[in-house]
């Protein structure tokens, strides 16, 4: 039997995301603004209609762990290889500028030098959530500004995934070296591994079955589960293995079907998702810390969009590409947010660094996602002529 709580819990957050999402449709703001509201609103800090700490992380927990396996599903390794020459050199050069403009603001703020570098390596991160879920499909599979900026999301989920591994690492303390090489090989053996087992075993079986889609939908979230528990008993995660569950599973020729089936699904935890983020916000906290975060908020609004742009100018991409393509990658990241979680569970992290990191990545997701909305086309945008599902 469902717990009231649970029951309690989704009911708030889908009636109260349908009643702020008409007044922020109304107020012609993003959908993501209205979720994140809920959230803070609902949360401990404000009302604390949901008040259990444990639910929240769990709702989060979830969201994120087929938000990702959903993804992975747009990211085909075959289809990025040609883009991966210009990725590397505007994701490494870019990564340093936002490093560097991280690890400032949190110096200028009075944190140590650790906090220092783990402000740096968060803000130089953008949202591969708000990234792919404000580009339309017709961007996403067929354009190539969604190549450009799918190839440069990617490789940033990759150093992301390194640095979430390295504070795993951290958070267990002393570490036998046998347990730690199986987690750093763990990486790539459930890659390939993944990639093996979709085109001798997955491939065959949605052949001979595609048109049975209930079978397609269950196939798809057991590979999805699956893999996030193979990678959780390797030592990984299960966000890592979900993402490289969506990931592998793109390189199937069914692939667009898949995420075309799961979209309902996706919608559905990236309510969750955004909710819990919300709720899970120390308002408290962030008093002590807005000055810095607003700082860091604004170099990265107005500092990433310039970097982008310059950057994928030099690599020969056009001017309104580039521009375009900056401002989509111009906020900080949810892997942001999961690596200050890591790190506090590490006690590598101080308590007021983890909310300087999170107000300022709050801030930037919704202001990048209004502009997104306002300005160039997406699935959520209040413009007509900007809607493109």
């Amino acid at each position: 039997m469902i717990s009231e709580s649970v029951l309690f819990s989704i009911f708030l957050i889908f009636t109260g995301a349908a009643l702020l999402a008409t007044i922020a449709l109304f107020a012609r703001q993003s959908l993501l603004v209205a979720y994140i509201a809920l959230g803070v609103l609902a949360g401990p800090s404000v009302t604390g209609l949901v008040a259990d700490p444990h639910l929240i992380a769990d709702l989060a927990h979830i969201g994120i762990i087929f938000l990702l396996f959903l993804l992975g599903l747009d990211l085909s390794p075959r289809k990025l290889l040609g883009q991966m020459r210009e990725a590397v050199g505007v994701t490494l050069m870019s990564s340093l500028i936002f490093a560097l403009l991280g690890y400032g603001v949190a110096f200028a703020a009075g944190l140590s030098r650790i906090d220092c570098l783990l402000v740096g390596m968060a803000s130089t991160l953008s949202s591969t959530i708000i990234g792919l879920k404000l580009l339309p499909t017709t961007v996403l599979h067929h354009r190539h500004t969604g190549e450009v900026i799918i190839s440069i999301l990617l490789l940033q989920d990759l150093i992301a995934i390194g640095a979430l591994l390295l504070l795993d690492t951290l958070a267990a303390g002393s570490m036998p070296w046998l347990r730690a090489s199986l987690e750093i090989a763990g990486l790539p053996v459930l890659f390939v591994a993944g990639l093996a087992a979709e085109r001798w075993v997955l491939r065959p079986l949605f052949h001979r079955f595609d048109k049975v889609g209930e079978y397609v939908f269950l196939l798809s979230l057991g590979w999805c589960l699956g893999l996030a528990q193979i990678a959780e008993s390797l030592g990984l995660s299960y966000e890592i293995g979900a993402f490289i569950g969506g990931i592998t599973l793109a390189n199937s020729p069914i692939a667009p079907f898949i995420a075309e089936s799961l979209r309902p699904l996706r919608d559905f935890f990236l309510v969750m998702f955004f909710f819990a983020l919300g709720a899970g916000f120390d308002l408290a906290g962030a008093t002590a810390v807005w000055p810095a975060a607003l700082a860091l908020a604004a170099g990265v609004l107005l500092i990433k969009p310039v970097t982008y742009r310059t950057l994928l100018r030099k690599f020969g991409e056009s001017t309104i590409l580039a521009g375009e393509a900056g401002v989509r990658l111009g906020q900080m990241s949810e892997f942001s947010l999961l690596l200050v979680a890591v790190a506090l569970q590490a006690q590598t992290i101080s308590q007021q660094a983890a909310n300087l990191v999170q107000l300022a990545t709050l801030i930037t997701f919704v202001v990048s996602s209004a502009f997104v909305v306002l300005r160039y086309p997406s699935p959520i945008a209040l413009s007509e002529r900007l809607r493109r599902d």
